[in-house]
């Protein structure tokens, strides 16, 4: 199993807007980082519209200090540097899984690296009180390949309403979509002639659109005032040109995840 760092931070669960790991409200402020950090194991696909899935690492936090939050999870990292209570703005950095060893024509066709995305992300919560229970947070987020493994842009739109949260239970549910361009698009799901003669696979050159559609729920307990466990299961659904595409046809429109984690609050 190799690139291990990237398969560990690009578990593509759901954006990170969907209570990555159900902080509560964080101690009065007195200069040192409060949060959350989650780890456990998780199910991802082995790719992007793969029908196959294997088992990694799941790592989720969501730490506070001095008004920046920093997070992890989903797809990557991501920083807020707004200290605002409901507005959110910061970089976002990325990591999408490679595909290669693929199984059946799929892998005959070229291995794909793994991919660094950058970019920024804005949000803004609505409702809810002081512990965050019953708001509802949009997000819209943009990434750019820096790796030049697809050279695409990505940009996408969540929401996520927290149901439940107290001292002892959490409980969210968000959706997303993401639209994506053609760079995308034609690297991970389309298949020029050469590859085409060599998987047997029709050629096909999808245009940018809408990638996915996606929902999932985050569900925590708390054991003891640090010690509890966090779950997370979603998926998401191709549609468009990728959904059309023989490589979407070799493996699953359906893009599941999920993961269970032991929490540790501090």
């Amino acid at each position: 199993m190799r690139n291990l760092l990237p398969t560990i931070l690009a578990c593509g669960v759901a954006a990170l807007s969907a209570g990555v790991a159900q902080a509560q409200a964080g101690p009065p402020d007195d200069g040192a980082p409060h949060g959350v950090v989650a780890i456990g194991p998780g199910v991802v696909p082995e790719f992007d519209g793969s029908g196959d899935m294997r088992v990694l690492p799941f790592v989720l936090a969501d730490i506070k200090w001095r008004g920046v939050n920093v997070q992890m999870g989903g797809t990557g990292l991501r920083v807020d540097v707004v200290p605002d209570s409901r507005l959110a703005f910061g970089p976002v950095l990325g990591v999408r899984l490679p595909r290669n060893d693929a199984d059946g024509r799929v892998g005959l066709l070229p291995e794909i690296d793994t991919a660094i995305e950058a970019g920024a992300f804005v949000g803004y919560r609505i409702g809810g009180d002081q512990l965050g229970q019953g708001s509802l947070q949009m997000e819209l987020s943009v990434v750019h390949d820096v790796s030049q493994t697809h050279n695409g842009l990505l940009a996408t739109a969540s929401a996520n309403y927290t149901a439940v949260r107290n001292a002892d239970v959490s409980l969210s549910f968000g959706a997303q979509t993401t639209w994506a361009d053609q760079d995308y698009t034609r690297t991970y799901f389309g298949i020029d002639a050469a590859g085409a003669r060599a998987s047997g696979l029709a050629a096909y050159r999808p245009d940018a659109g809408i990638r996915d559609v996606g929902a999932g729920v985050t569900a925590g307990y708390w054991f003891s005032p640090q010690v509890g466990i966090t779950a997370r299961a979603g998926a998401s659904y191709l549609v468009g040109d990728i959904a059309d595409s023989p490589i979407t046809d070799e493996g699953s429109r359906w893009q599941p995840a999920a993961g269970v984690m032991l929490s540790y609050r501090f």
